[in-house]
C-alpha cells in the first residue's frame, strides 16, 4: 500500500533546497518563478517518486558534488538497471539545469558553481536517514 504521507515528505525533502534562502549568495533569490524552473522542479518531483525506492535500498545516493549516483548497480535488479540509470541521468540533467537557470534568472551566471555547492549541502543535509550520501573525501555513509 502507498504511504501518502511518506511520498509528500519525501516530496517535500526533495523541493526544500529550491524554497529556502542561499546563504553564501547573499541576494541570491531561490524563489525565483521562471517557466524554467517551474518545469525543472515538476519533472524533478514527478521523477522523486520512481527514485525514492533506489534511495531507501541504497543503490542510489546523493553525491558530494549536487548530483545523485549509482552507487551500487547490484542493489538493482539486472532487468532495471537500464531504466534506473536512465532515471539518474534525467535527474542529473534537471539538476545541472536548475543550478544554471537558478542563477541565470539571479542575473549572475557566475554563480552557477556556487549555487551547485549550496544545493549539494542542503541535498546531503536533508537526505532521509537510511540514504547513502557521499561524503567530502568521496566516502558513501549510510545517513
Amino acid at each position: 500500500m502507498i504511504n501518502l504521507h511518506r511520498i509528500f515528505a519525501l516530496i517535500a525533502l526533495l523541493l526544500a533546497p529550491l524554497l529556502s534562502p542561499l546563504p553564501a549568495l547573499a541576494q541570491g533569490n531561490l524563489e525565483i518563478n521562471t517557466p524554467a524552473i517551474t518545469a525543472l522542479k515538476n519533472a524533478m518531483q514527478a521523477r522523486h517518486g520512481q527514485l525514492a525506492p533506489y534511495y531507501a535500498s541504497g543503490a542510489v545516493g546523493v553525491a558530494r558534488d549536487g548530483s545523485i549516483a549509482l552507487r551500487d548497480a547490484n542493489a538493482v535488479p539486472l532487468a532495471q538497471r537500464q531504466a534506473v540509470s536512465g532515471l539518474v541521468a534525467a535527474e542529473n540533467g534537471d539538476r545541472g539545469a536548475l543550478y544554471r537557470e537558478i542563477a541565470r534568472a539571479n542575473g549572475h551566471p557566475e554563480w552557477e558553481a556556487e549555487v551547485r555547492n549550496t544545493f549539494a549541502q542542503r541535498w546531503a543535509d536533508k537526505a532521509q536517514g537510511g540514504w547513502f550520501v557521499q561524503g567530502a573525501s568521496g566516502q558513501w555513509a549510510r545517513k
